[in-house]
């Protein structure tokens, strides 16, 4: 495998590594008010839910980083044309972020429960247009922007958010939204735990229509057998998390919906390869890897380095799940006023 395969391949990872990981924090975020219920005992029931991601959410938004960082340094002609086309999705993306972390931080601050409802509402609001944004971007990457030879945007502002960016957005909040309740599934007990078993038993598989849908539009358009597989693959395991929520294996149920995520992010990038930004207007205006990449020698201090520093920081975030890997309950209201 030639350097810039592998870091296609390195950059693939990385978009998935985050969707998987910081897609159960927006959709835990974005079930607060849908599976916490009214009242005192609904307070106790969001700092529940809160208390799932507490520790890890800020560690899961690295993913973004380094993977926007990726692209910018090891493809600089992809990034130089992607962003400049969709920066409105970008600034609400980072906009949503920005306004969640200061929600995480300051709904503790008073004890006041307008105080704190508001906040909650600001965490469920920021998650869900991170998540859209997000969406949007990746969906209309995939699926193609209007880019010129040179890879300049032809349009205005708004030219790059089209049914395709649409599509993109609805997959990624509805994955996540079934991801966050299957992950409450599996680390609460009591009654936010049966209700997030319900949830995802219901709309899983509404939710992974958009999904599915987005995989299959780009492996039709330039798929070969293996990605048809994949997205096979993909299609199948919603079943399988189906059965398994029926079973009452979130674990199980967890994973089948995982294997959702890395199948059709498999046959996204699978199908797309070597094209990174696939042009609307003419596919002679398509980036490819080989136009947008730096050097083989850049693409090889950056391999050795990543060699390094990578396995240190897996290890760091697996010992961190590994340290909060037990079921939480619901605290009495008085202790969740106090905290």
């Amino acid at each position: 495998m030639d350097l810039q395969t592998l870091w296609f391949a390195a950059v693939a990872v990385l978009w998935t590594g985050f969707l998987l990981l910081e897609g159960f924090d927006f959709g835990v975020a974005a079930l607060l008010p849908v599976l916490g219920r009214r009242g005192r005992q609904g307070r106790a029931d969001r700092h529940l839910m809160l208390r799932t991601i507490g520790p890890v959410w800020d560690g899961n938004e690295v993913w973004l980083i380094t993977a926007t960082g990726a692209v910018f340094a090891a493809f600089p002609g992809w990034y130089a044309t992607w962003l400049p086309a969709l920066y409105l999705p970008f600034v609400v993306v980072l906009l949503g972020l920005i306004v969640r972390a200061v929600a995480f931080e300051w709904r503790h601050s008073s004890h006041d429960p307008r105080w704190d409802a508001a906040w909650t509402r600001v965490i469920t609001g920021g998650s869900l247009v991170a998540a859209l944004g997000i969406g949007a971007a990746l969906g209309a990457t995939t699926l193609g922007l209007p880019i010129d030879g040179d890879g300049t945007r032809v349009g205005g502002a708004f030219v790059g958010l089209g049914w395709s960016s649409l599509l993109g957005a609805l997959a990624v909040v509805g994955w996540s939204l079934v991801h966050g309740a299957l992950f409450l599934a599996l680390k609460t007990d009591g009654p936010v735990r049966l209700r997030a078993r319900a949830f995802a038993l219901r709309w899983s598989p509404v939710a992974a229509l958009p999904l599915l849908a987005w995989a299959g539009l780009v492996h039709l358009r330039s798929g070969t057998l293996v990605t048809g597989v994949l997205w096979l693959v993909a299609a199948l395991a919603v079943v399988l998390t189906r059965t398994r929520v029926r079973l009452d294996r979130e674990g199980q149920a967890f994973a089948g919906w995982a294997a959702v995520l890395l199948a059709s992010a498999a046959t996204l990038f699978g199908a797309a390869y070597p094209v990174v930004v696939p042009s609307t207007i003419d596919p002679a205006f398509d980036v490819t890897i080989a136009e947008a990449s730096v050097s083989d020698y850049t693409l090889t201090v950056m391999t050795w380095v990543a060699a390094v520093g990578l396995p240190v920081v897996l290890a760091y975030q697996a010992w961190t799940y590994w340290v909060f890997r037990k079921r939480l309950t619901a605290e009495p209201e008085s202790e969740t006023v106090a905290a």
